[in-house]
């Protein structure tokens, strides 16, 4: 007895090395617009630490109905008739990093659904697809291909989509495994968007990488504030659907649709979800408001601040700061304003809980709002973080 006690520790021991080896890709977007930001928040290729990372995704490039890659910015993308060449260089951050794979995505939320499905509904444009995103992925020298649909069988898709996008994945699989390159995707996380959209065991069969987008659980859509990114449900919460908006929930769904652990990717959010409170004594989670908040100085898009811009607004002195144990994320207030966000605490959190799950690794959008500038403490903060839990093997559940 004693011997198989022995031997079930030290398997069970390996069996835990093993998972935490799997620990260790940290994936970045860039947002190949943020360079057009004003002032202190344009961020640039050369701004990019490529030793930061394992992997790195051109944001975005466009499908066109029969089945082309369509270049969406050809000045900012491609170095002809003068244009700034946003490719060579991403692609050149290799250079830096032998083991840096950079990929490009295609698709985001507003490529939307439409063209997708129509590709995919059809066996000779899906293979039409497949030859033209091989042929640009070589032309451009990127390392694979990051397909973002958002989302089959949604938002002008079809039922059948969700049927068409594992064969769409599986042909790319075949296909790019002769170049020796990477086919991964981006996905909506919450179980809502599972059962609409996702053969969740084809997928994970078909792909290296799924992020799951483990953010936008809440947002401007709602009529009371929300976390982003809570890792837990909070009591607050009482309505069913609303207690499957959180990490803990949604990570553990695409696990139990057969999902491959070390294949996922926890998605984190390098934004903040803001919201006009309708009272502004009235600031816990699940407070009434009037609509979303007020847009930041460089990314100028109501209802979202970089994590800069959440920095720059706590650095005047006169937000409330909370953190939530109950779901794990910190929240902030100052007048009618209202901000959910995250941070290094946080992070570490989500981390330990990933790592646990015996997870791929981390995927963030976007790199590009970070507080990349260093302009209130060390460069990175949340990038860092990220790092040092993805080097740190003591890191547990």
């Amino acid at each position: 007895m004693r011997v198989f006690v022995t031997f079930c520790t030290l398997w069970l021991s390996c069996l835990a090395l093993a998972d935490a080896s799997d620990f260790n890709k940290i994936v970045g977007y860039f947002g190949s617009w943020s360079n057009a930001r004003p002032g202190v928040g344009a961020f640039e290729i050369s701004d990019i630490d490529p030793t930061m990372f394992t992997h790195l995704m051109y944001a975005f490039v466009g499908i066109t109905p029969d089945g082309d890659v369509q270049v969406l910015d050809e000045y900012r993308d491609l170095s002809t008739d003068g244009g700034l060449g946003g490719f060579a260089e991403f692609n050149a951050l290799r250079d830096q990093n032998s083991e840096l794979k950079t990929l490009v995505s295609i698709g985001g939320w507003s490529q939307g659904s439409t063209n997708f499905s129509t590709v995919v509904s059809n066996s000779t444009l899906r293979s039409t697809f497949v030859k033209n995103a091989l042929e640009f992925v070589l032309k451009y020298n990127f390392s694979g291909i990051d397909v973002d649909w958002e989302y089959p069988a949604q938002r002008g898709g079809a039922d059948t989509d969700v049927e068409n996008f594992v064969l769409l994945l599986e042909e790319l699989r075949d296909t790019f495994d002769d170049e020796d390159l990477l086919v991964t995707v981006a996905v909506g996380a919450s179980q809502s968007t599972v059962d609409l959209s996702y053969d969740v065991s084809g997928i994970s069969a078909a792909v290296d990488m799924i992020t799951l987008m483990e953010y936008d659980f809440h947002g401007s859509w709602d009529t009371y504030t929300g976390h982003n990114t809570p890792l837990y449900a909070g009591t607050w919460e009482t309505a069913a659907a609303q207690k499957t908006l959180n990490i803990n929930a949604s990570v553990n769904y695409w696990l139990e649709q057969g999902a491959s652990a070390e294949k996922l990717l926890l998605g984190t959010a390098f934004y903040g979800k803001t919201f006009t409170l309708t009272n502004s004594s009235e600031t816990t989670p699940g407070s009434p408001v009037t609509g979303v908040g007020n847009a930041g100085s460089y990314t100028q898009e109501s209802g979202v601040l970089s994590y800069y811009e959440i920095l720059e607004k706590l650095s005047e002195g006169n937000w409330t700061t909370v953190y939530d144990d109950e779901q794990q994320v910190p929240y902030a207030y100052s007048g009618d304003q209202w901000v959910t966000y995250d941070n290094p605490s946080s992070l570490d959190v989500k981390a330990a809980f990933a790592k646990g799950l015996g997870l791929g690794g981390f995927s963030i959008w976007a790199i590009d709002l970070d507080d990349f500038g260093g302009l209130y403490g060390e460069k990175y903060p949340l990038l860092k973080t990220l790092n040092a839990r993805i080097n740190d093997s003591s890191t547990s559940s």
